[in-house]
């Protein structure tokens, strides 16, 4: 699990134990940054993950979990199994300490109804006594048992000299009852073991709540993580099958995978044809089939017959691993907004301790005999729980959907840049384009039929693998005559014998230097101002057919270009392609807008004056040429069939090949941030709101219980709205 970035560089993805609100994961980032060698650390919130980078000639790994042990947290090496595994625990502790609290405090408010009605009515005082002791030794379970996770983090905290949410918390929990205890001994004062009870009772609903919704809101993003099968059947030489873990494949293993079964790693089908399910990879909703020869990723689910697979990758070199880093370095890092939020209610927490002791002090010299519900009122009202979970809880949720479609986020901006973007710049080959050649059409010029002539070219381009050779060779099918005294001049074309008879195939200029035979030279025209490539087959004699190659449009990219700019993003094309073919493609498109015969350095020169004046640029791109301009825009976007380092510079990868899901990525970043921005004004107006009334006595400590927890639990159902946002 611990992914090595070169000799001395140690990354791993850790779990967390103890997390019990945003202070805790400040704490964590704090301490482990502090630690020498360790350069990197983020914690996402929503899951708990950490991702960890460090000098492994400086520190070790097992001195950063010892580290993190010291401030009380416990870290695991990140497992999917582990990880559920700890979720349904802290589900089940929480449901069972819930329950007690909701049981005995159903009794406690039962006492309380009486012992009100008994103000108003009257109550003889050895009764009143007597539901005093009865509600203290109710009460004492749900302090000591119900409530303890939150005393625990506040004793954590004040050990590491921090003041964290569970502060406040405990403190107000902790005042009410000691009161309530010391008036049940001394029979002198007022007894507040209703609002104890049912402050516990609310906290725990809403942290119970609020951790269903984490794990519903994570989901998305985790199901890559379950992609992986354990097990695998790997074949002998004699074929003979042995189920094995798949973490124990090595790369030349032959596999067989049945319909059903998951694939365990990359590789090639040596074996059947089927129709593979990559849809959670991708975002793809049909199967692909699959024949020998094909590549297979691992994740993907065969549907269909029976497949033999040769393994090429294992382990952390696999598509789906890299994919995984992706996901987890985006899960990991915070928007500006997340960190801003963040330090702001670590210093809230501390401003309303001072606050509280203020408000007590007040409330002691003017009327001493509401200074204590007052005081526990303020501490609780003003938990900014809200306040930290305003971002993560929405980050998570439309990293979660855009996951399930197929448009991953690799970077933790990324979606606050896209919603802000103003101009979304575009790449033609392999973006707007399926990025490579096909045989589009074939004219014949001599006396053989398209079949033949398509045929004695794939026994030509048998002995190429350039991307010509590539298309024809996929057109013309497994049957074709072999070719001898075959002659490849890079860049030009080959020569070679069949049936007797010398044929040649490529560029007009290599028939005409080979043979003397000229290629019409309106026909070539026409086909390059389309952006077409031409290659001709002849003989020593006659010129038979010309082959049309393209890069096929994809087919909603005329869709993509008018959509984005209903949103209002201005749209450009830049491609390294010459005038005729780029002007083109633009009109294909409906963009108005293009720049032909662009080199890297000049898209990356046109980003930066973009820049100047202030837009911000969004870019699709793919191919390694597109690598530094993808580097240079506020937000990049790379085409999941481009190059890994297109990818790793971008700050989103298209997977899936529907081009109307960068659409949706730009509709559900800019309701992220509408959600996140009504989440924090929420936060801060509850929080300026509340505070003023609990201060000045109109808010008791069961309605401050309520109000913090509905708060919270408000936050989190609006995020929430992401899974559940309209548009695929």
């Amino acid at each position: 699990f611990v992914h090595r970035e070169d000799e001395h560089i140690r990354e791993a993805s850790l779990i967390l134990e103890g997390v019990v609100c945003a202070a805790c994961i400040w704490l964590n980032e704090r301490h482990i940054a502090a630690l020498p060698g360790v350069q990197e650390v983020n914690i996402n919130y929503a899951t708990h993950r950490a991702r960890v980078r460090w000098d492994e000639r400086r520190i070790h790994l097992s001195d950063i979990l010892q580290a993190i042990a010291r401030i009380g947290y416990r870290a695991h090496p990140y497992d999917p199994k582990r990880q559920q595994q700890l979720l349904e625990a802290e589900r089940k502790d929480y449901l069972k300490r819930l329950g007690v609290a909701a049981v005995l405090g159903m009794q406690v408010m039962i006492l309380a109804v009486a012992l009100y009605a008994g103000d108003w009515f009257g109550i003889e005082p050895r009764f009143r006594q007597f539901f005093y002791w009865v509600s203290l030794g109710l009460a004492l379970p749900v302090l000591l048992y119900s409530a303890r996770p939150f005393f625990q983090a506040a004793w954590r905290d004040l050990r590491q000299r921090r003041v964290g949410m569970d502060v406040p918390v405990s403190l107000g929990i902790g005042l009410a009852f000691s009161a309530s205890a010391w008036t049940t001994v001394t029979g002198h004062g007022q007894v507040y073991f209703d609002s104890v009870v049912m402050f516990v009772f609310f906290l725990l609903t809403a942290r119970y709540f609020e951790m269903a919704a984490r794990k519903r809101a994570a989901e998305g993003a985790e199901t890559l993580v379950r992609l992986q099968p354990a097990m695998a059947t790997r074949l002998d030489s004699d074929g003979t099958e042995h189920l094995i873990p798949a973490a124990e494949l090595k790369a030349g293993d032959r596999v067989r995978v049945r319909p059903g079964e998951s694939v365990p790693a990359d590789g090639v089908v040596l074996e059947g044809a089927s129709s593979v399910d990559e849809s959670l990879l991708t975002g793809e909703s049909l199967p692909i089939n699959k024949g020998v020869g094909e590549r297979l990723v691992g994740g993907s689910i065969n549907r269909e017959s029976p497949l033999t697979l040769k393994v090429e990758k294992t382990g952390r070199d696999t598509v789906l691993a890299g994919l995984l880093r992706l996901l987890d370095r985006a899960q990991s890092e915070k928007p500006r907004v997340a960190r801003l939020a963040d330090r702001v209610a670590g210093y809230f927490v501390l401003a309303v301790l001072l606050l509280a002791g203020a408000v007590a002090a007040y409330w002691g010299w003017q009327d001493p005999a509401r200074w204590l519900g007052i005081t526990v009122a303020v501490l609780v009202v003003t938990c900014p729980c809200a306040l930290s979970l305003a971002t993560p809880a929405a980050m998570t949720a439309a990293t979660g959907r855009l996951t399930r479609l197929g448009l991953l986020p690799t970077r933790g901006h990324a979606l606050e840049t896209l919603a802000r973007a103003s101009h979304f710049l575009l790449d033609k080959t392999g973006t707007l384009t399926e990025g490579r050649l096909k045989l589009l059409a074939t004219e014949i010029l001599g006396d053989l039929s398209e079949s033949e002539c398509l045929q004695r070219a794939a026994g030509l381009e048998s002995h190429s693998e350039h991307p010509i050779a590539r298309a024809l060779l996929e057109a013309a099918g497994p049957v074709r005559p072999v070719a001898t005294e075959v002659a490849n001049t890079p860049g030009a074309g080959l020569r070679g014998t069949m049936n007797g008879l010398t044929y040649y195939l490529g560029t007009a200029d290599f028939i005409y230097k080979e043979t003397g035979l000229s290629v019409p030279k309106e026909r070539l025209a026409a086909h390059q101002q389309q952006g077409r490539t031409v290659v001709a087959l002849a003989t020593d004699k006659h010129v038979l057919a010309l082959f049309i190659l393209g890069d096929i449009l994809r087919p909603d990219a005329g869709e993509l270009i008018a959509a984005l700019e209903s949103q209002g993003l201005h749209v450009a094309l830049l491609t390294g392609d010459q005038e005729a073919a780029a002007r083109h493609m633009a009109r294909a498109v409906g963009i108005d807008e293009v720049h032909w015969a662009m080199r890297p350095q000049d898209k990356l020169d046109y980003v930066k004056r973009l820049q100047d004046r202030g837009a911000v640029v969004a870019m699709a791109g793919d191919g390694i040429n597109d690598a530094p301009v993808l580097g240079a825009a506020h937000v990049s976007i790379a085409m999941g069939s481009g190059t890994q380092l297109a990818a790793a510079s971008a700050d989103m990868v298209l997977l899936s090949h529907e081009l109307k899901h960068l659409v949706t990525g730009i509709h559900t970043a800019r309701k992220t941030l509408r959600i996140i921005k009504q989440n924090l004004t929420w936060a801060v107006l509850y929080n300026l709101t509340a505070l003023p009334l609990a201060a000045l006595g109109f808010v008791a400590p069961w309605m401050a219980a309520l109000g913090m927890s509905g708060s919270s639990l408000l936050v989190v159902a609006n995020a929430l709205r992401l899974n559940r946002a309209r548009g695929k």
